[in-house]
């Protein structure tokens, strides 16, 4: 190769650097995933033990508990309903706190058309699943709730990846696999749940820093 030739290369590289950081937001942390997998995980082995249950069992009490279930002197309805709360913003400080670190690393702006596009394609199918399930736990259908939350949020994923990293489109389509496996196989829905927000996110996430941070 010449190095007229090289030259004309670099600049096409340096072009298309710069029109991927101005059409997708590259900033997402690695990190961020790890922490909520680590995350949900503490969160679903709580679940087990409020439940008196342990994971792989197939033991399907923890979604056909009685109205009255109680422990620690904790209603159910307002034990799951607490937990989630906490995991869902424990993974959300812990995505803000890494991402806008690396933001600021790569000197790209936090906050902008970018952003808003990226949380808006996130948020839509993510704000539909929330209803859902919360119609579900209203009803007493406890046993889909945990399938249809690894669906939604894969298709969230899916439908976001358009505006960052192309690498998350797997990540949803495996989250959505494991909630429709969930739908046939309600005694594992549980194990299905810690397994694709915990685990999954804790792979995703080493795999994304190891390619994109180191």
């Amino acid at each position: 190769m010449t190095p007229k030739n090289s030259q004309h290369l670099d600049a096409l590289m340096d072009i298309r650097s710069m029109m991927e950081k101005s059409s997708r937001f590259i900033s997402l942390s690695g990190l961020s995933g790890i922490g909520a997998g680590l995350i949900a995980l503490l969160g679903a082995a709580i679940a087990y033990i409020y439940l008196d249950t342990t994971p792989l069992r197939n033991y399907p009490g923890y979604y056909l508990v009685n109205e009255g279930y109680e422990k620690w002197g904790i209603d159910y309805r307002l034990f799951f309903v607490g937990l989630g709360a906490v995991i869902l913003l424990g993974a959300l400080a812990t995505g803000i706190f890494f991402t806008t670190r690396k933001a600021r690393r790569n000197q790209q702006a936090i906050w902008g058309a970018l952003t808003r596009r990226l949380l808006l394609n996130l948020s839509i199918p993510l704000a539909v699943g929330g209803v859902f399930c919360l119609a579900l736990f209203q009803q007493g259908i406890i046993g889909f709730i945990a399938p249809a939350t690894l669906i939604f949020y894969g298709l969230a994923l899916i439908n976001a990846s358009k505006y960052t990293l192309r690498d998350i489109r797997f990540l949803g389509l495996s989250e959505i696999v494991l909630g429709l496996i969930g739908l046939f196989n309600l005694g594992y829905g549980l194990d299905l749940w810690a397994f694709g927000f915990g685990v999954l996110h804790i792979v995703y996430g080493a795999i994304m820093y190891y390619k994109y941070e180191r």
